[in-house]
């Protein structure tokens, strides 16, 4: 009995029963009739076959307890509750109450089958809601698969597009390669020609050196052939000249028309681009064209003190080993012409800065310098000094305000009064060769130029101004010395 109770219990029977009594409690009005009727009956199994289980062991016990025990329970207990259930006696219940029942059970009849048909029309809608879904479904996946066709289309167009791109790049690199090439090529053949250009230059300057050697020697020797007093009066009239020529002396012609030439372009060039400078700062373009006037002047001025030094020292330095047919003037000035590059310009330029920085006809504002024209006096100092080793030397003409008009000097700026006979101030100073004009200068001419100038005599008898530098412009000034004229030394010639 005791391995019937044990099996029983781990069976778990009552759980099981009552698991299933508490999901059909959930379900009852969800499922249908039928389906109720079929759990009830499932439990009625259940319990029947539990039942059955129950009087094996109570079979058992009463056998285990003999013929007497357990008599009177089963009489008080067992007996008493099958007369009950297997009794067909009349019911306790009334018609009313029977009646009650019945419509009871008939409404909830209705209220299932109500249940049921709304059921049904949910699992319809659910139904018909999924067969929806399927139909969208179908057609996205027609989409997919549509605009996975279109992909691959494109990805072989791209892919046939990419290789013919490759090509074409391919292509054009070739191409890119064939100019470089020829580019190179033409490069040397430009190389090539300006090598031969310059053989033509020398070839030409050797062609005038020899032609112009060949006219002296032919003079020479017709003077040897026909000696006159008049010859002999020129050879004994200079005798620092030698009659063999120097190539200074055979190039002055050629550096007199470039030097010239040069002149014209610090007109032209440089000085439109240092009066469009000032004008940044100076709105007065009177005070403008006097700057650049002066800043010319002192340039000049500057550069032939600096010739006269640098000559006086090349001319020292040469004295104790010139032997040759010409002159120690004439090596001097042939010395300077072939290194001109030893001139200090910048040393000149800073004299020239001094010297405007305490001119009082100008004016300049503070915060600014007379660097700003630094390569217009640069440029001119280099000419200036280049003239000095002309033979006769290249000057400019005597300038000052408030002279008489000379037309052969000068000629009108555009704001002059053509009938004032008087120069108010001066735009370019004229280029002298001795006593004769080469280039022309330009002034303004003004009516009242004669009282200005009185005006401004009678204003300079005040102090003389001066611009203090600052100590930004006097560093400006004494850095970047070249070599200077005193620091020539042998080695150098």
């Amino acid at each position: 009995m005791a391995d019937t109770l044990r099996r029983l219990t781990n069976t778990s029977s009552f759980s099981v029963l009552q698991d299933k009594l508490e999901s059909w409690h959930k379900d009852y009005h969800v499922i249908s009739c039928d389906q109720n009727l079929n759990r009830c009956c499932e439990l009625i199994e259940i319990t029947a076959k539990i039942q059955g289980q129950l009087f094996a062991i109570l079979n058992l016990t009463a056998a285990e307890g003999g013929h007497y025990a357990g008599v009177d329970t089963l009489k008080t207990r067992l007996l008493p509750w099958l007369g009950s259930c297997f009794s067909m006696a009349r019911p306790s219940v009334s018609d009313d109450t029977s009646l009650q029942l019945i419509q009871d059970s008939a409404e909830k009849d209705r209220k299932i089958r109500e249940l049921s048909a709304s059921h049904e029309n949910d699992l319809q809608k659910l139904e018909t809601q999924l067969c929806s879904a399927r139909l969208q479904l179908e057609s996205v996946r027609a989409e997919l698969l549509d605009a996975q066709k279109e992909l691959d289309e494109t990805k072989s167009k791209s892919t046939t597009t990419f290789l013919a791109t490759e090509d074409e790049i391919l292509q054009l690199k070739a191409d890119l390669r064939s100019a470089h090439e020829q580019v190179d090529i033409y490069k040397r053949k430009l190389e090539a020609l300006d090598d031969y250009e310059r053989q033509i230059r020398l070839l030409r300057d050797e062609v005038s050196y020899l032609s112009t050697e060949k006219a002296m020697l032919q003079a020479r020797l017709v003077r040897s052939r026909s000696p006159s007093p008049l010859s002999r009066h020129s050879r004994s009239s200079s005798p620092g000249r030698s009659e063999s020529p120097t190539r200074a002396q055979l190039t002055n012609s050629s550096r007199h028309a470039r030097l010239v030439s040069r002149f014209n372009d610090l007109y032209a060039v440089e000085r439109l681009d240092a009066q469009a400078l000032l004008r940044r700062y100076i709105s007065d373009l009177e005070m403008v064209q006097r700057i650049i006037f002066i800043a010319v002047v002192e340039s000049f001025k500057t550069a032939k003190l600096a010739y006269r030094q640098f000559r006086l020292r090349v001319r020292k330095t040469l004295s104790t080993s010139h032997f040759g047919p010409e002159s120690l003037e004439d090596a001097a000035v042939d010395y300077i012409v072939r290194n001109l590059d030893l001139y200090d310009v910048q040393t000149s330029v800073n004299d020239v800065i001094n010297a405007m920085n305490v001119n009082p006809r100008i004016s300049f504002p503070p915060e600014v310098d007379f660097v700003l024209i630094s390569s217009l006096i640069r440029e001119a100092c280099r000419v200036a000094f280049a003239m000095q080793t002309l033979d006769p030397p290249l000057d400019l003409g005597f300038a000052t305000d408030g002279e008489l008009y000379n037309d052969i000097k000068y000629r009108r700026s555009y704001d002059s009064e053509f009938t004032a006979p008087l120069v108010m101030y001066h735009v370019w100073p004229a280029l002298m060769e001795g006593n004769t004009v080469i280039v022309k200068g330009e002034a303004v001419t003004r009516s009242g130029a004669l009282w200005s100038r009185s005006r401004s005599r009678s204003s300079s008898t005040s102090p003389v101004r001066s611009r203090s530098l600052s100590p930004t412009r006097s560093l400006a000034f004494n850095s970047r010395r070249s070599l200077s004229p005193g620091r020539l030394r042998a080695s150098h010639l």
